[in-house]
This record gives C-alpha cells, structure tokens and sequence, in this order.
C-alpha cells in the first residue's frame, strides 16, 4: 500500500451464503501480505436466514474494526437486494461487486411488499463501479454451488492490494485437501468474472 490510508470492505448477505467464511479468508490474505487487519461481524439471524455482514478494514494500523457510514471503499453483496441496505456505509466512489441471486425476505414472501425491480440499474447508476455477476453460476462451472462465496472473494480479489500468490496460499490452507481444487478454480473464476 502506497500511503496510510485505512481500507474498508463491506461483506453483507443472508445467512448460509459463507459471508464470514469469505471475511476470513480476505482478512487472513490482507494480514498475509502485511497489512494491520480489523474485523467485525454481525450474524443476526443467520441461522433463519437472515442478515449477516461482516465490516473488514485493513491499512497500516487500524484502529476500529467498525467503518462509519460514508467510508465504505468496498462493497461485497452476496445478495441483491442486501446491497441497497448497506448504501449509506459507500463512500462516494466505492466499488460494488454485486451477486445477483435474489433471496426473497419473510415480507416478500407473505406477499406484504414486492422484491425491489431494478436493483443493478439503480446501482449502476449511482455508483461508477458496479460488478454484477451469478456467483452461483460460476461456483457450479468450477465444481459446487457452495464456492459461490469463493468466487466472490475472486472478484473482489481484482480491487484489493494483494499479489495472487498470497490468496491463493490462504485458500490452500483455508479449506480441507479434498476441498483445495475446487475453491482454487472457484477463486480464478470470479477473477475472470
């Protein structure tokens, strides 16, 4: 990193979509390629499906592991419509990298309200970095849904400042052995993606 600046990523989804697994991982790298790392989670009702975020900030030294609205610099959405929930945390020229699974909350579901149209052109539109891609999709190419997670850290992987070598050493040691190729195709994937 060129100057003292403090980095701030934002991971937000919905319970079960590996959030935090994917903020391990991004704090291990960071910490690997010698950066100062603070993380913070919030798990909710993650085990019902509800929101998780996880608040990963990295830089020289660090003092909180909590951004403040306004700072954000990334923004990594396992879900769309979490996306539009955690606006006010971007700064104003963060980058969004956006799955594009929808998962229905409760209201929706109950019929009380209608999923937000339109959510990527409203992003795009706002915001001058907006990475829109089917983590499922790809994850499925590589081998299993369940590197959708994966896959998105790839993505972000092109905006972080880390050499490739140093993710893919913390993915190695991240998953068991059986697991390694797998996640490692996932991870090239979302770069490519």
């Amino acid at each position: 990193m060129k100057d003292n600046k403090v980095k701030s990523i934002l991971f937000a989804g919905v319970g079960g979509q590996g959030i935090l697994r994917a903020s391990d991982i991004m704090s291990l790298a960071m910490m690997e390629a010698g950066f100062d790392v603070k993380k913070s989670e919030v798990h909710g009702m993650a085990q019902r499906g509800g929101c998780v975020t996880s608040h990963v900030r990295y830089g020289a030294k660090v003092y909180s592991p909590l951004a403040e609205p306004g700072t954000i610099d990334i923004l990594v959405a396992f879900e769309k419509m979490e996306a539009l929930r955690y606006l006010k945390f971007l700064s104003r020229d963060a980058s969004i990298i956006l799955n594009t699974e929808e998962i229905n909350p409760p209201a929706v579901n109950m019929g009380e309200s209608p999923y937000p149209p339109d959510i990527i052109d409203f992003l795009k539109n706002h915001y001058a970095k907006v990475i829109a891609l089917n983590a499922a999709e790809i994850a499925q190419q590589a081998g299993s849904i369940k590197a959708a997670n994966v896959v998105l850290l790839g993505a972000v992987s092109n905006l972080a400042d880390i050499d490739r070598s140093v993710w893919e050493h913390v993915i190695k040691k991240s998953f068991p052995q059986k697991l390694i190729k797998l996640n490692l195709e996932a991870f090239q994937k979302g770069i490519a993606a």
